[in-house]
């Protein structure tokens, strides 16, 4: 493997770093694979270049023009892919399934908003609802219409997913007619920065309308002005300094957080035996799938699982039957179904916090004893699949608190639905909860309940148990988002994701005036 420096590019022009390096490493070997650094960037007219240059030329496409660049721009990674599954091995240590999920999982995402753009036509704005009389008579009246900010969209993003993270922004950024600039979490950067290559190399998109940064990100929000908005995904601490900075503070730089989130699992009661026998497998299936894809760094995995008192024992064996059969070790490996996390770092960080959630927890299945393929465990940034289990949620405040962002989940009892519920909320707004059933009514009028706690609820009874797409898989079609903790965000959703990039504004005017403005379709 290469040990270059990664050019960053801002105002259409590729720029190395000035000051020292930071290596990004395999996570499997230990070897060093290149290095980024974005000391002494211009980022002042990096900014200027992509709100001024890239931003108008953007704006003069329509919607329909716009899809167009996002269709030939999925049509290069397409044909680059291999190359990225590379790299997503070598730098986030993950089997092939799980590439598969970060690399096609943004190449699906731009081709979707692509055809969605198609859809809304040559026009340059949108039209938001019907048109509200203001006075007796219906001459004049009040429209409101979406149009694009003139600003830039710096997408900051987190480490899990240095592909899918990107395209999920962007995406709707530039179909937006916004310019975007990248910041990837630093430890992953490599893919981000060979995708951007790639896409610039082919000169699809206007001068300014794509630049990425690499290494640290000091300086980047000085720069934001009032229409800039800024898409995060991280941290509830790094979510918290951008929330205070003065651009948000003072200028009222518009903000989309994706942060922290406790998510749940719940098995509903059943008064059945062999209706609880199907959804506990279901359950069971899905939790351990959740704990060891991505080595279970994702920000939708499953933390908490929830089961009927009486299940607590059950559910325990059959979830810990689900992991002994995952093989752990380097990916490369085509025996290994689950590889490791993206640094020594972030390993250290992992198994600070299982010695907390072990402190006030009993382990249920502990996989860190079997044997890693092909994997050195002094080397590796390796951490096997752990359920714990505690017998007095209510107490326990810890296991709503503590995310572990890896393969750790807990396993809890709950009396009733109506503990159930209360349990799951004291995870303070999540990403995501899923529902384990037979019963239709009793689904629908739980997911119900915890929809106002939640930006997704997903069902998953016996009818869909072939069909539905995961827990913790977010689809550009379902909003991603969540409140409370989880950030108060929301981003994808069909075209609500094109809502964070227009700002919105109501034309007050006679109906010539309108019909010149907004031609019938």
């Amino acid at each position: 493997m290469s040990t270059e420096l990664l050019a960053n590019h801002v105002a259409n022009q590729w720029t190395c770093g000035s000051g020292t390096p930071t290596p990004l490493f395999d996570p499997v070997l230990g070897t060093e694979l290149v290095r980024v650094d974005a000391t002494g960037l211009d980022l002042a007219a990096a900014f200027h270049f992509a709100r001024e240059q890239g931003g108008a030329q953007l704006r003069a496409l329509s919607y329909r023009q716009r899809a167009a660049l996002l269709t030939a721009v999925g049509q290069v990674l397409q044909a680059n892919r291999d190359a990225y599954y590379d790299i997503s091995t070598a730098n986030s240590g993950t089997v092939r399934n799980d590439s598969a999920i970060d690399v096609d999982g943004g190449i699906y995402t731009l081709g979707y908003y692509a055809k969605l753009g198609e859809s809304l036509g040559d026009r340059h704005f949108l039209v938001d609802g019907e048109a509200a009389r203001l006075a007796k008579d219906p001459l004049f009246q009040s429209q409101h219409i979406l149009t694009p900010t003139r600003g830039v969209a710096l997408c900051i993003n987190a480490f899990n997913f240095p592909s899918w993270g990107l395209w999920e922004k962007a995406a709707p950024a530039l179909l937006s007619g916004v310019p975007v600039i990248i910041k990837p979490a630093t430890a992953t950067a490599w893919l981000s920065q060979r995708m951007v290559r790639d896409v610039l190399n082919a000169g699809i998109l206007p001068p300014g309308a794509l630049s990425i940064i690499c290494g640290s990100s000091a300086g980047l929000l000085d720069q934001l002005q009032a229409f800039d908005v800024v898409s995060f995904t991280g941290s509830a601490q790094t979510a918290a300094l951008i929330r205070s900075h003065p651009a948000v503070v003072q200028r009222s730089v518009r903000v989309n957080i994706e942060a922290d989130s406790v998510n749940a699992a719940l098995l509903l009661p059943s008064a059945d035996s062999a209706d609880s026998a199907t959804a506990l497998g279901l359950l069971a299936k899905e939790v351990a799938r959740e704990m060891t894809v991505k080595a279970g760094q994702k920000c939708t995995a499953i933390r908490r699982v929830l089961v009927p008192a009486h299940l607590y024992d059950a559910a325990a064996q059959a979830i810990g039957a689900q992991l002994a059969k995952t093989t752990v070790g380097n990916p490369r490996n085509s025996a290994v179904r689950m590889g490791s996390l993206v640094s020594r770092a972030q390993k250290n960080t992992v198994e600070q916090g299982l010695s907390l959630l072990q402190a006030h927890t009993e382990l249920l299945c502990d996989c860190r004893g079997m044997a890693l393929l092909d994997a050195d465990p002094a080397v590796a940034s390796i951490v096997a699949p752990v359920l714990l289990g505690t017998r007095d949620p209510d107490a326990n405040a810890t296991v709503h608190e503590v995310e572990v962002f890896g393969p750790v989940a807990t396993l809890m009892p709950c009396r009733d639905l109506a503990h159930a519920l209360e349990l799951i909320r004291r995870g303070q707004g999540s990403l995501v909860a899923s529902l384990y059933g037979t019963d239709p009514a009793a689904l629908a009028q739980t997911a119900l309940e915890l929809a106002d706690s939640h930006g997704r609820v997903h069902v998953v009874s016996p009818d869909v148990a072939a069909l539905h797409t995961g827990h913790g898989n977010v689809m550009p079609q379902s909003l991603h988002g969540g409140p409370g903790r989880a950030g108060g965000g929301e981003e994808l959703g069909g075209v609500r994701a094109l809502n964070f990039y227009h700002r919105r504004s109501a034309l007050q005017a006679s109906s010539a005036v309108l019909a010149q403005a907004i031609p019938a379709t």
